[in-house]
């Protein structure tokens, strides 16, 4: 039993050509399963019947409604789902669009195509800047060289697959948040820009502001100010003065029925919050457990970001911290986890991997190949222990002596940016 521990301990069954392996079988297995489905595909739908890419029904039927100049009634669900059902059959169920307005100035161009192509366009464009993001993160890290090896991981990450089958954003949120990483010091004014975009996903923004003020990034955050005044602005020229009244009503929608009541599924959830509903607990419940976690998650990223913490570690628990601190997470959005394991493999090759660095990075890989799965089959969505863990272990990580940490209240960066 030592020796397994021991074994676990050091991640020696990572090997380089364990891992490429296999990457390589979730990446074709994957790839079948796709193929499959796209196959047996009868116009629009899938082989059972559901629209391709299931969720990008929703964005591609808002996106015609503003084509036909009511973009304020995307957020009517009635709607929004007898739009849905005259573009994909009567037998469509609901795919809800709880997105703010500005993702409709994206969806109201991708309905200028027919609606494969307009899928086909979403899923590849965005993958593209997935892999950007990824290269950029990994190619600024200086002292690391690019392994080869990072294309065939990001692609075969499981969370990639999710994204493609359900037309899903992973790919873009990733590419802009893991883009403001990679340039935060260097490009501030670009890095703001690229946070502001992130409006169109605001359950994602909840501790980026922390650390930019924490730390004193002054430009970044105007720049993301002035990024989200220009969307608003857009907005109210492009749909008139109702479609934000119309999306903040939906937000009841949104609070009660997606999230309290888990109409998405909790399985599909992978926050404190759904975990607690999936044990039975009640709203009121996980409200609060998921309150404590959010309030613990924020104020060690502020201590953290202040700290002098290597950026990498920084950087990784930002990304794993935003996905805990939100009790809306699905397992889409684990895409998030992409750029956190790339910062935490830098950290390693740069300092050393330490017990149990590799476990963790295997476990953030795999979790969303099962996290799903899991949550239907014993009600615990996976994804959230997993990132408490690995929330956990980079904090002990910096803290290790030699890290610089135990100089209490250090600062990594004293410069205002």
């Amino acid at each position: 039993m030592a020796g397994f521990i021991a074994f676990l301990r050091t991640g020696a069954f990572l090997t380089r050509e364990r891992v490429r392996l296999v990457a390589l079988g979730v990446l074709a297995a994957a790839l079948i399963g796709l193929v499959y489905l796209a196959a047996g595909a009868d116009g629009p739908n899938d082989s059972y019947g559901r629209p391709l890419g299931t969720d990008f029904a929703s964005f591609y039927a808002a996106g015609t409604l503003v084509r036909d100049g009511l973009a304020a009634l995307a957020f009517d669900q009635a709607t929004h789902f007898a739009r849905e059902q005259a573009i994909f059959g009567p037998a469509t169920q609901y795919y809800a669009f709880q997105y703010p307005p500005v993702f409709l100035l994206v969806a109201g161009a991708l309905a200028g195509l027919p609606y494969v192509p307009a899928l086909t366009v979403w899923q590849v464009a965005t993958l593209i800047l997935y892999l950007l993001a990824m290269r950029a993160v990994l190619a600024g890290s200086q002292g690391t060289a690019l392994d080869r090896l990072w294309l065939l991981l990001a692609l075969a990450f499981p969370a990639v697959f999710i994204n493609l089958g359900h037309g899903q954003n992973g790919f873009l949120t990733v590419a802009l948040f893991a883009g403001a990483l990679a340039v935060l010091d260097r490009r501030p004014l670009v890095a703001g820009i690229l946070i502001g975009l992130m409006i169109y996903k605001p359950q994602f923004g909840l501790m980026i502001p922390l650390v930019l003020i924490a730390t004193g990034r002054w430009r970044v955050i105007l720049a993301a100010a002035a990024t989200v005044v220009a969307l608003l602005l857009a907005t109210f020229v492009a749909f008139g003065p109702d479609v934000w009244p119309a999306f903040l009503a939906s937000m009841t929608f949104t609070r009660t029925v997606l999230l309290e009541q888990g109409d998405v599924g909790f399985f599909k959830m992978q926050s404190v919050f759904a975990w607690v509903r999936l044990w039975g607990g009640g709203v009121t419940l996980a409200y609060v457990i998921q309150s404590v976690v959010t309030l613990g998650v924020a104020g060690a990223l502020v201590w953290f970001w202040r700290s002098a913490a290597s950026y990498p570690l920084k950087a990784t628990a930002l990304l794993i911290g935003t996905l805990l601190a939100t009790p809306f997470c699905l397992d889409y959005d684990l895409m998030l986890l992409a750029p956190a394991i790339a910062f935490l493999a830098i950290d390693g090759q740069r300092d050393g991997f330490c017990a149990w660095h590799k476990l963790v990075l295997a476990a953030l890989w795999l979790v969303p190949l099962i996290a799903r799965s899991v949550a239907e089959a014993v009600s615990v969505p996976l994804a959230a222990p997993v990132m408490i863990l690995a929330f956990i272990f980079v904090l002990q990580r910096a803290m290790s002596p030699g890290s610089g940490l135990e100089d209490d209240g250090a600062l990594a960066d004293q410069r205002l940016k």
